[in-house]
């Protein structure tokens, strides 16, 4: 199949080789997936608009080294064949010098070992610990795992929240099994009682069932791990409609601008971790006002990591060039980078990002608590 989208053996041996990237043209090329339909294009359409934020500030100041950037959107669809479909088109074209994946850590999942054939540069948002821990070097993290993400929320929920007995209620797929595992762990770790650990699968329309076993669990606390801010925003309305009053904190989709738009007064009370928040850094509140005024809307973290993404690199190809290894190379050495998601230290694994804020979300709007750096 490989052979027939590079035109012959001979053609694939050929890019293999020569790292396949090599921005020939006049413009400077990168590759982008994105759910612009399917169950998450809400978020999706929030990662594009991140996207092009960047590519049109950094073009208007004159681009790279002269050269504009050019974004290339293939639609994944949220959806894990597509999503390597996508990947595989992009990488199917030789000017392409570094490709945005997915934030979906079941997507990235798929995609890796396409990443690892190809050896094209690839930043991710998925947060499961493992994406960056299976050798592929040609992967980089532009937010912080969930081992961070289940430890912040396990602590705050004990020690703040005063939770005793906690109900889990997770997403099946790569990043809500993984999630789960680690914040069981973490709860348990800091003496707080797993009273039911609920799994759903994704794009979930009824939580009655679920909601109705926590309910009568026991559990004084609900902690989600869900993949979708739209399947959240539809758990939130539903358990306010049961009567649901315990105290619920949730991983990152609770406090993103999909879910509040989408849950309205549901989402209010409830706490989360969050690696992006709106008024976090200097960088943020920039981003956030040139954000809302260009597209009208208030960003989160689908738009913030893409937009830290591309000035990363902009950055790193003004200095290193557009050769795939020297993009890999450039983006591993980058420390002390100051983004809308915070300042960025390149790990050996490809991770960029190392905390999280706790945030609350009251009047439908976002408040943060306190940054939790490990």
């Amino acid at each position: 199949m490989l052979d027939k989208v590079f035109g012959g053996a001979s053609t694939l041996a050929l890019l293999l080789a020569a790292g396949m990237a090599h921005a020939s043209g006049g413009t400077i090329d990168i590759g982008m997936i994105a759910d612009l339909t399917g169950p998450a294009a809400l978020s999706g359409q929030h990662k594009v608009d991140g996207a092009k934020l960047a590519v049109d500030e950094i073009n208007g100041k004159g681009g790279i080294n002269g050269k504009k950037i050019k974004l290339i959107v293939e639609d994944d669809r949220g959806q894990n064949q597509a999503g390597v479909s996508a990947y595989e088109k992009l990488a199917a074209n030789e000017d392409i010098v570094a490709i945005i994946g997915s934030i979906r850590s079941t997507i990235v999942q798929a995609t890796l070992p396409y990443v690892a054939r190809f050896k094209i540069p690839t930043m991710i948002g998925g947060t499961d610990p493992k994406l960056t821990h299976v050798g592929n070097q040609w992967v980089f993290r532009f937010r912080p795992n969930d081992t961070y993400a289940s430890a912040t929320m396990a602590k705050y929920a004990v020690n703040e929240m005063g939770s005793k007995k906690v109900a889990i209620l997770y997403d099946t797929d790569a990043f809500g099994s993984a999630g789960n595992s680690l914040l069981e762990a973490a709860l348990k770790k800091d003496g707080a009682q797993v009273a039911t650990d609920q799994g759903y699968s994704t794009a979930t329309k009824d939580y009655t069932s679920y909601l109705e076993t926590i309910k009568s669990s026991g559990a004084d606390t609900l902690a989600t791990y869900m993949t979708n801010a739209e399947d959240e925003a539809q758990m939130l309305r539903q358990a306010r409609q049961l009567g649901l009053n315990m105290k619920i904190i949730g991983s990152t989709s609770i406090a993103t601008a999909v879910c509040i738009q989408l849950a309205g007064p549901a989402v209010n009370g409830t706490y989360g971790v969050s690696d992006f928040v709106a008024q976090g850094n200097d960088a943020a509140k920039a981003f956030t006002k040139a954000y809302t005024a260009k597209f009208s809307s208030q960003p989160d973290v689908f738009g913030g990591w893409v937009y830290d993404a591309i000035h990363v690199l902009s950055q790193v190809i003004a200095k290193d060039g557009t050769q795939p290894a020297a993009i890999q190379k450039g983006i591993r050495a980058v420390q002390g980078y100051k983004g809308v998601e915070g300042t960025y230290r390149f790990d050996n694994n490809g991770d960029g990002l190392h905390g999280y804020w706790i945030v609350k979300m009251e009047g439908q709007k976002v408040d943060p608590i306190k940054y939790v750096s490990q």
